[in-house]
């Protein structure tokens, strides 16, 4: 028993600001745990797959909400959009815009099994590495895992979705409109990548968002498993 209360003081110091100083101390901690036949590598690995799930979980319900994503027409298109408003068509660059975002939260809804997969193969050097890191590195490691493949999911995704939503009918609206417009160096809008590239960016700052609150709060806002791990 002193052995686990050791290794339970040493995962209670993993929650301080100073993490590279509290490494060697949880190493220790963690090897005479062990050596006492502890599974301690596994409760660790536990702990942050449910942080994984908790915080992707939270990160893809709430951004699938109507009106949770506010996507503008890219900066190099909005000269195009303002001349289109003062000219009268400012409702079709707004319901284009609608159409846009609607689709943003309908296609982030099929991150979650991507992230899910991330996190059942994640090792256990993986989990102690996280358990070390900052408030988000849960988050940095999916999104160094996962973004790829996100991405590939994502481009079919984010077609089907805005489709479902008028989308690429109100997008040929707005470009026979746009192109009759006198404009010099008229940008490209490839607004496919551009919703997929956004809401990309916005889903890891959520999920790093929620990370950072667990961490602040692991059992309130988490589980008791996660407080074992990540107890201030």
């Amino acid at each position: 028993m002193k052995h686990y209360w050791l290794l339970a003081g040493m995962l209670a110091l993993t929650g301080c600001q100073n993490m590279e100083a509290v490494s060697p101390w949880l190493e220790v901690g963690n090897q005479v745990a062990k050596n006492a036949g502890y599974d301690t590598d596994s409760r660790l690995a536990g702990g942050i797959k449910e942080v994984l799930h908790t915080s992707t979980d939270r990160a893809s319900a709430s951004l699938s909400q109507t009106g949770a994503f506010r996507l503008r027409l890219p900066a190099s298109a909005r000269p195009a959009a303002d001349t289109m408003r003062q000219m009268g068509f400012g409702s079709y660059v707004d319901q284009l815009e609608n159409a846009m975002n609607r689709g943003a939260e309908q296609a982030v809804v099929e991150a979650a099994p991507v992230f899910k997969q991330a996190v059942t193969s994640m090792t256990i050097t993986d989990a102690l590495g996280i358990v070390r890191g900052s408030d988000t590195a849960a988050t940095d490691y999916f999104r160094g895992r996962t973004e790829n493949t996100l991405r590939q999911r994502y481009q079919p995704i984010v077609e089907a979705s805005l489709r479902k939503t008028g989308f690429y009918d109100q997008y040929e609206e707005v470009l026979a409109i746009y192109e009759k417009l006198p404009i010099a160096n008229k940008p490209n809008m490839n607004l496919e990548s551009y919703v997929i590239d956004n809401s990309m960016t916005t889903l890891f700052s959520r999920i790093g968002q929620e990370e950072a609150l667990i961490r602040k709060d692991p059992v309130a806002r988490g589980s008791v498993l996660i407080g074992q791990v990540f107890r201030e």
